[in-house]
């Protein structure tokens, strides 16, 4: 079974003035990971779709999806899929690639249909592209890691780059995860701009009984969503996207836009939030 939603652009002004459940309306994905369906956002921001895909045993094929306006998701298309969940298998192109925990797929421009197999979680990201590069699984040992922040700030973290020019060719498309030390729970703390691109975040690793409150909007106008486990959060261009958790977590990044510079951004001085 296939959902696909579509999520329409708003400018900041407008977003200033939304209330808590308008703003999920706009910025909040939640129920995304349901057995035995893939669950689509289509998102206006840089054209991102993110979603998921929850064989739990079963087959699912992704393939048209209306919002693209193409016969297949991938013929104007890249794709990045994590797997959050237990041993899976993707088929690309009639090879099946099998992804544990931890690991993703990249997949190029073109490749036809996906099909999602076993007993994977699968996040799925997909930006437009206009090259063709490898299909390839990237396991956490081939990423690139770098470790940030400190104990003494709250925010000692190592940022694990899977979708980075220096391990994987995409046209546009960034994507890697976020995890904490315990006792660390603030991420992308001093927060950033980068107008060149929007952002998606996936929260997960967090316990039922635990939430990370995920900051938005312009730095004089920031507000807040609570997140639970296996929520996403679409990040505008104009927005910080920055979070703290009432524990340890960890969190997918994604990004598309103009480039793919990682450190590309504006950095916003603590003294200007508001």
């Amino acid at each position: 079974m296939l959902k696909t939603q579509v999520r329409h652009a708003i400018d900041p002004a407008s977003a200033k003035s939304l209330d808590t459940e308008q703003l999920r309306d706009h910025f909040h994905v939640g129920g995304l990971f349901k057995e035995g369906e893939i669950n689509l956002v289509y998102s206006h921001y840089d054209r991102l779709i993110l979603g998921s895909a929850v064989p739990n045993g079963k087959t699912l094929v992704l393939d048209n999806v209306a919002a693209t306006g193409t016969p297949s998701i991938l013929d104007r298309r890249e794709m990045g899929i994590l797997n959050i969940g237990a041993t899976g298998q993707i088929v690309v192109e009639g090879v099946e690639h099998t992804l544990n925990n931890g690991e993703v797929l990249y997949i190029g421009m073109g490749a036809g249909a996906v099909e999602f197999n076993g007993d994977g979680r699968f996040y799925v990201l997909s930006a437009p592209a206009h090259q063709t590069f490898p299909t390839r699984v990237i396991k956490p040992s081939d990423a690139r890691r770098v470790e940030m922040g400190a104990r003494e700030t709250a925010n000692e973290r190592v940022i694990i780059q899977f979708l980075h020019p220096d391990v994987c060719q995409t046209c546009q498309l960034s994507m890697g995860y976020t995890q904490f030390e315990q006792g660390s729970v603030w991420n992308t703390m001093p927060a950033h701009l980068h107008d060149r691109r929007m952002e998606a975040y996936l929260y997960f690793d967090i316990p039922d009984d635990q939430r990370v409150f995920h900051f938005m909007g312009e730095p004089t106008q920031t507000r807040h969503i609570v997140m639970a486990n296996e929520e996403a959060v679409i990040s505008p261009p104009w927005s910080i996207h920055s979070g703290a958790g009432t524990s340890s977590y960890t969190f997918c990044w994604a990004m598309a836009g103009d480039n793919i510079d990682f450190t590309d951004m504006d950095i916003v001085a603590m003294e200007d939030l508001r």
